[in-house]
């Protein structure tokens, strides 16, 4: 049930509700994540009557991205759903750009609708790290599972590992994403390295992070630091008016993103051991140097330091046996500048 395929970093591209409740946006949005060469392109499922009160006000970050004239956050989200109708269209429209679809559900209904379209995994969003039916729902479908964990504390994340673990899901089938659910994340508060607590903490396989903050270098640090799963928000244009625009990358800052993890990847694809690579054997004889004589000799003179220099090439006789070589007779005579071999004494 391997999510992670070799030492590939999975990079998923949050749409989210960057569509504005628009198709044509979706698919533009779709568009620009197959330009940049992800591997996901993620949107979410839900309907506003299960997800939320109509009473619930919205977060500040909502109110402050996303010009409307009420604080509630049912109107907010009931113009941002996608039918079922369209997440066929989206999925069809994937596979014509060769870019795989996937998506997010905030209720069990959603859960199970997800479960028809046979996704690859599921991934539990931060706000539902704590809903109980919700991940139990989760764990029976036997699929891998993504979690973030914003705003969460370590002992939530277990009791919610433990109950994904109740059946037949272990802990090998879930990746765990450390995260920030503040949009955009102060970069004070990112806390990168919890992404260590909660590996060795949980004793988890892998981690990953999902990242909210403005630009591209705290993901491309998370892959550097181990993250194996990337998930970042994007969007067609930040000044959008939405809840997530202003927090998310635009298309040219997602495809520089996913160049540099890919880079990273390949960077951090080796054996870990210290030797030269085969791209800088040829360097070697070029850069480094070799003993060369500093005056003229004559055959019969005993070598003294003062009489050799080193210069390049590194071809002849490495520096590092000048001490060895002190107090050896030249068995000929030699110029200056000449580069010693091991014949020129005894």
């Amino acid at each position: 049930m391997a999510i992670l395929q070799n030492n590939k970093v999975i990079i998923i591209a949050e749409a989210g509700v960057n569509h504005n409740g628009n198709i044509e946006y979706a698919k533009k949005l779709i568009d620009v994540a197959a330009k940049a060469g992800v591997d996901y392109v993620k949107f979410q499922t839900f309907k506003a009557e299960k997800l939320v009160s109509k009473l619930a006000k919205k977060a500040d970050y909502q109110k402050k991205n996303f010009n409307q004239s009420d604080n509630k956050q049912f109107n907010m989200l009931k113009n941002l759903e996608l039918s079922e109708a369209n997440h066929h269209l989206l999925i069809e429209y994937c596979k014509k750009k060769k870019i795989k679809f996937f998506s997010t559900a905030f209720d069990t209904d959603g859960l199970d609708f997800l479960n028809s379209l046979d996704m690859d995994f599921f991934k539990i969003p931060s706000g539902e790290i704590t809903n109980y039916p919700y991940l139990k729902k989760i764990s029976s479908f036997d699929k891998p599972i993504i979690l973030s964990t914003g705003m969460s504390t370590m002992e939530e994340i277990n009791d919610a590992i433990e109950i994904l673990c109740s059946e037949t899901i272990t802990k090998d089938d879930i990746i765990v994403l450390h995260c920030n659910t503040e949009y955009p994340t102060p970069m004070n508060d990112v806390n990168l390295l919890a992404m260590y607590d909660i590996k060795r903490s949980l004793n988890l396989t892998n981690i990953g992070y999902s990242d909210h903050t403005l630009g591209i270098e705290i993901p491309i640090a998370a892959v550097s630091l181990g993250a194996r799963v990337i998930e970042k928000h994007f969007t067609l244009d930040r000044n959008m008016n939405g809840p997530d625009h202003a927090a998310s990358l635009e298309p040219y800052e997602l495809i520089k993103m996913v160049k540099a993890i890919r880079n990273i990847e390949l960077a951090l694809n080796g054996d870990g051991l210290k030797k030269p690579s085969k791209s800088e054997l040829k360097n070697i004889s070029v850069a480094r140097k070799s003993i060369h004589l500093n005056t003229d000799v004559k055959k019969g003179d005993i070598i003294t330091e003062n009489m050799l220099t080193t210069l390049r090439p590194g071809d002849g006789i490495s520096p590092m046996e000048i001490p060895k070589l002190i107090g050896k007779k030249f068995n000929k005579t030699l110029n200056s500048l000449t580069k010693l071999k091991f014949e020129d004494f005894e």
